[in-house]
């Protein structure tokens, strides 16, 4: 983002937060101030600097920039808190302002004022330097619940530390390295009082309890969800879902899909009254976008969990849904005799002619890639007979190229031929120029194995004429087709025949009347 608009302030506060996630202040410090580099008001980029500055230690610093930040934006809490944190940091660190005593003499000229004032600085350094080593000696006794609060688990491992202090003999006791324990006991104390000082200016008191009341009424405002709030969330989780899915983000739609269904989880049934058909809902969308990611395993296994789901609560439409999306997998898989059964399991519950339709040519496909003809053309059968139901030309396209396709594998090729044909003028009808392409391919094909068959059949000597079995009449029917066949071949020949021709007549027509022009036109330039 900075390549692309070198200096935005925005984007280098953002880079500032990071850097101090990452422990590395120098670079942190250096981007904040560089976003408050043309605008020295820049909210943002003064509680950054801040921040930073805190994080580093310079509490009077931090605390100069959480003024100036709270001077122009008073409504924000951040700067309120930031103030207060480093004021208690201060105080932490140097102790109370009350105990500096400040003396003013009036007798005394200006440099002598200016050697005391610079003495009585020296003193006072050296007062809270003796002030520092004393509560380093003597630390003040904080409030027990103060502490606990600070300690949290550590808390019962000072408390027993300092029962220890009250056994003598242990005290005065030493470990085999030496090192008496009474030192190790006191070393101990000392790092949880460092700690819980150090605790205490990174987050003080107040912010803690501050932190601790907000989380109550998050809690106390979720234990409250309305319903009509739960469904307004469901309802637009569900939506974004599927329009990443549709908008070729499977990978995002999955990730959404397994944040929601983890959150519904957590909900009690008087919160979502539909909770298990949900969740299958919700397996069902995991599964698709896993089919979309090629996932196949995976999205088997999501929808057979929403295949249980629906069963466990006797839901048939769910039921009908997983099935298809079950059997869908399989046929991806090419396991094509578990989608069929699959299938076959959904068609009670089809509910309209469309389904119907794409059902049976799904199976039909199946029993297609399985070279069971026979039960593919009778599923392509039922496909087209649901979608001259429904009236849908595109279903209508696909049902009859599969019935043909059918018809070739059983060598049927008058009746594939047909359907091509069939199929071929709806594909026009729905201008699919693709589909158009790979009929005529494979109508050419066919025609072709037709014309092949019908030759041998021809080249074969006549036998058993006296044969009661021998159909003549089936014979003359197929030489019959065979002769219109070759008729129409030759009409269509001829007639391509006459177009040319006629188009050579008129070319040469138009040539004279070009060239009769031509020359009328150079006499009358001659004349």
């Amino acid at each position: 983002a900075l390549k692309l608009r070198a200096g935005d302030k925005h984007c280098l506060v953002a880079r500032s937060k990071c850097y101090l996630k990452l422990g590395d202040t120098e670079n942190s410090l250096k981007d904040a101030e560089a976003s408050l580099q043309n605008d020295k008001t820049f909210s943002k980029g003064l509680y950054q600097k801040a921040e930073t500055l805190y994080t580093m230690g310079d509490f009077e610093f931090a605390l100069v920039f959480y003024h100036r930040g709270y001077r122009l934006r008073p409504e924000l809490q951040k700067f309120r808190l930031g103030i207060e944190k480093s004021q208690e940091a201060i105080v932490n660190c140097i102790g109370s302002p009350s105990s500096v005593k400040l003396e003013n003499k009036e007798d005394l000229c200006f440099i002598s004022r200016q050697a005391e004032s610079k003495k009585a600085n020296q003193k006072l350094q050296n007062k809270v330097t003796m002030d520092q080593k004393w509560t380093r000696k003597q630390r003040p006794v904080r409030n027990p619940k103060t502490e606990r609060e600070l300690l949290g688990e550590l808390y019962a491992d000072k408390a027993y530390l300092e029962k220890l202090l009250k056994d003598e003999d242990l005290m005065e006791s030493s470990t085999k390295q030496g090192i008496k324990v009474a030192d190790l006991v006191l070393s101990g104390i000392s790092y949880l009082d460092t700690r819980s000082e150090f605790w205490q200016q990174q987050k003080p008191i107040y912010a803690r309890v501050r932190e601790r009341k907000l989380r109550q009424q998050r809690w106390i405002r979720d234990k409250k969800r309305k319903p009509a709030e739960v469904g307004r969330y469901i309802v637009k989780s569900m939506e974004d879902i599927d329009m990443l899915l549709t908008g070729d983000c499977p990978e995002e739609s999955c990730k959404k899909a397994e944040r929601v269904l983890k959150r519904i989880q957590g909900w009690s049934d008087d919160e979502v009254p539909n909770k298990n058909e949900l969740i299958g809902n919700l397996h069902s969308c995991i599964g698709n976008a896993q089919l979309e990611m090629g996932q196949m395993e995976a999205a088997l296994q999501s929808h057979k969990m929403d295949l249980e789901f629906a069963r466990q609560n006797d839901l048939r439409d769910a039921v009908s849904r997983a099935l298809g999306n079950v059997g869908r997998v399989y046929a991806r898989i090419g396991k094509f005799q578990q989608a069929i059964d699959t299938w076959e399991e959904k068609i009670p519950m089809a509910k309209s002619s469309l389904e119907k339709t794409w059902l049976f040519h799904e199976i039909g496909r199946c029993y297609l890639e399985l070279n069971e003809a026979g039960a593919a053309q009778n599923y392509g059968q039922k496909s087209l007979q649901s979608a001259d139901e429904e009236g849908d030309a595109e279903w209508q396209l696909h049902a009859t190229v599969l019935v043909a396709q059918a018809q070739v594998k059983l060598k049927d090729y008058r009746s594939a031929i047909m359907n091509f044909e069939k199929a071929l003028e709806k594909a026009k009808l729905i201008h699919n120029e693709a589909a158009q392409k790979a009929i005529i391919i494979a109508l050419d094909d066919v025609s072709k194995s037709f014309i092949e068959e019908l030759n041998k059949r021809r080249e074969e000597p006549t036998i058993a004429f006296s044969s009661p079995d021998y159909d003549f009449s089936s014979e003359d029917t197929k030489d019959d087709d065979f002769e219109k066949f070759r008729e129409r071949e030759e009409s269509e020949e001829s007639a391509e025949n006459q177009d040319d021709e006629k188009q050579k007549e008129d070319a040469r027509n138009y040539k004279e009347e070009h060239g009769n022009s031509k020359e009328g036109g150079s006499e009358q330039e001659n004349k």
